[in-house]
């Protein structure tokens, strides 16, 4: 068969069409490869094609190779909803990753309920695992942990007022919900709140009106893609001399690049190890596998690694320890092992799934960034 170069490969994804080798075990995936969440995709469908591949090479599962069936849903809910149910119906699957955004993420989740097929997402907002449904798990934090997280550093700042300036999409619609429901507890007051559009360019009008509110200590941005590097930016030319925090859903180096090294100095962030992975002590638990998978995605891609393909590299790994565990590739006894999940280490922490926890992570899986010179920096 003829080596598929990287520009075919990616015509292939953008017409909708499996990318697979023949193989006994069958894993469909649909992320956001195109589109507007393409930044958060196209590493998650690297990392699941450059693990698939290194898997098969060192003899698959129990001598049984990975057939990978990728589509690319472009971001919209309604062609996520379509290829998983293709997945399902068409192509076999015995488990289903992806769900690169909370909508697509929520459009494929009846799907893989009714055909009773594992579905391991990869979007942040705990919606998607709570309530606890039988065949729905996650790999990232949850947008109530980003919360908890963020003003749990806030409180040990002595801050206690502050305004939030949330996206109107999925994500920033369900963590601006969720940062109201825990600030209470810690000792925090919301005295200002604006919202923008995901198509918005400027967020001047809604910073001004924050700047100008009582007491106003800090300033969180609940939010993901492009907008968070806008307030980003528009923030820096107010020039507001507040703290300015930002969500776990722009934890990558492209963050940066996007708003820029001088107006993103200071900004603060829960992430994960593997964007500190040449800070983390030699005795982190951690160390090993995001250096590993750190090394891996970027001498295959000659591209940065990110927090988004750490996602995919999770979820695939929870998957084939399932299957191994499994002894079996029914759905449904994988389902079983991937509940049964205990002690997993992946770039988003170590995983212990139980019965009414489909994440399987704490808060200590998180680590507290900040940004310093155009660089992420532990900050605890």
């Amino acid at each position: 068969m003829k080596k598929i170069t990287m520009t075919a490969m990616a015509t292939i994804m953008a017409l909708g069409m499996t990318v697979a080798a023949q193989a006994d075990i069958v894993i469909g995936a649909t992320v956001s490869a195109t589109g507007p969440a393409s930044y958060l995709g196209d590493p998650e469908a690297k990392t699941l094609e450059m693990l698939t591949e290194k898997l098969n090479a060192e003899g698959g599962i129990n001598g049984e190779k990975i057939k990978l069936v990728l589509y690319d849903d472009n971001g919209d809910p309604n062609k996520a909803r379509t290829f998983a149910t293709r997945l399902v119906e068409d192509d076999e699957v015995v488990a289903i990753i992806g769900g690169t955004t909370t909508g697509t993420s929520m459009s494929i989740i009846p799907v893989a309920e009714d055909a009773k097929v594992p579905f391991i997402s990869l979007a942040g907002a705990i919606e998607i695992i709570d309530p606890v449904r039988k065949f729905v798990f996650k790999t990232p934090h949850t947008d109530r942990m980003a919360c908890q997280k963020i003003f749990e550093d806030m409180k040990k700042q002595g801050i206690t007022k502050i305004g939030l300036i949330s996206g109107t999409d999925g994500f920033g619609a369900s963590m601006e919900a969720q940062c109201k429901k825990v600030v209470g507890d810690y000792g925090i007051e919301i005295v200002a709140a604006e919202t923008y559009g995901p198509q918005d360019a400027d967020m001047t009008p809604q910073l001004t009106n924050l700047r100008g509110a009582k007491g106003i200590q800090a300033i969180l941005n609940p939010g993901f893609g492009q907008g968070p590097s806008i307030v980003t930016r528009n923030y820096a030319q107010l020039g507001i001399d507040l703290p300015l925090y930002q969500s776990h859903g722009v934890a990558s180096d492209g963050f940066i690049k996007l708003a820029g090294a001088k107006a993103a100095e200071g900004v603060r962030l829960p992430g994960t190890a593997l964007i500190v992975s040449d800070l983390l002590k030699d005795d982190d638990p951690q160390k090993a596998v995001v250096v590993a998978y750190k090394t891996d995605f970027e001498n295959k891609n000659n591209a940065a690694v990110s927090t988004f393909g750490g996602y995919a590299h999770d979820a695939f790994n929870i998957l084939v320890d399932a299957i191994k565990r499994a002894g079996s590739t029914e759905p449904e006894a994988i389902r079983d092992a991937i509940e049964q999940t205990s002690g997993l280490v992946g770039t988003t922490g170590i995983v212990t799934m139980k019965p009414d926890d489909h994440l399987g992570l704490d808060l200590s899986a998180f680590r507290m960034l900040e940004i310093k010179d155009g660089k992420w920096t532990l900050i605890e």
